[in-house]
């Protein structure tokens, strides 16, 4: 029964990251590169800037979700990328998808290679 129960953990897991990875892959890379600024700022970037402020995962996650689920200007922590690339337009996510997805930023370490989809 332990054996079964470690399984279906281990599969869950899986399913959870890969379904994140999906959802960021899917929808933030047509502006956001990870490493890379083009037409909005790149991950790595945003992702330092905003774990600096908000260190602990859950705060991170609830504050970049409702962030971008309503952007404002005045609670962005990124001036210099509105002034540049102009405020992210609200995009009609539920706040449960930007909160995987703000998970997904969080936890990956986009400095080094990842398979995407992962």
């Amino acid at each position: 029964m332990k054996i079964i129960l470690i399984i279906f953990i281990f599969i869950l897991n899986l399913y959870s990251s890969t379904y994140k990875s999906l959802l960021f892959h899917g929808n933030c890379t047509t502006c956001h590169f990870e490493l890379k600024t083009v037409s909005a700022p790149a991950v790595i970037n945003f992702q330092k800037q905003y774990k600096i402020a908000f260190p602990k995962k859950e705060d991170f996650v609830n504050y970049m979700a409702r962030w971008v689920q309503h952007p404002n200007p005045e609670t962005s922590l990124m001036d210099g990328a509105i002034k540049k690339h102009g405020l992210m337009p609200e995009l009609g996510f539920d706040l449960d998808t930007l909160k995987q997805i703000s998970e997904y930023i969080y936890d990956t370490d986009f400095t080094k290679p990842h398979e995407h989809y992962n």
